[in-house]
């Protein structure tokens, strides 16, 4: 398994976010309750949000924030991916 911390950056249309985030949230928590999504959530300023994946590859993290309704409704201006291996951490089992 391979470990991604994916921070997002949302545009300014907060409208079409908010209307978005029942279906956002519930994709991933559908995705933690598998343990595919190890964290989530907004960063403090409301501009962007950090999800920590765990997933088989690249391949299968793409399919998932391509899924994600955040991405579908357009409201990620920017997605930085990188692949993290955490050292120390309840994460490791």
């Amino acid at each position: 398994m391979a470990r991604f911390v994916v921070q997002w950056e949302y545009s300014a249309d907060k409208d079409t976010r908010y209307a978005a985030r029942p279906e956002h949230r519930a994709h991933l928590g559908a995705l933690a309750e598998r343990g595919t999504v190890l964290a989530a959530g907004p960063l403090a300023d409301d501009t962007g949000g950090i999800v920590v994946f765990d997933t088989a590859d690249a391949d299968e993290l793409n399919g998932h924030l391509a899924a994600d309704p955040y991405t579908k409704a357009g409201v990620i201006v920017k997605t930085t991916v990188t692949e993290w291996n955490p050292a120390l951490g309840a994460w490791l089992s």
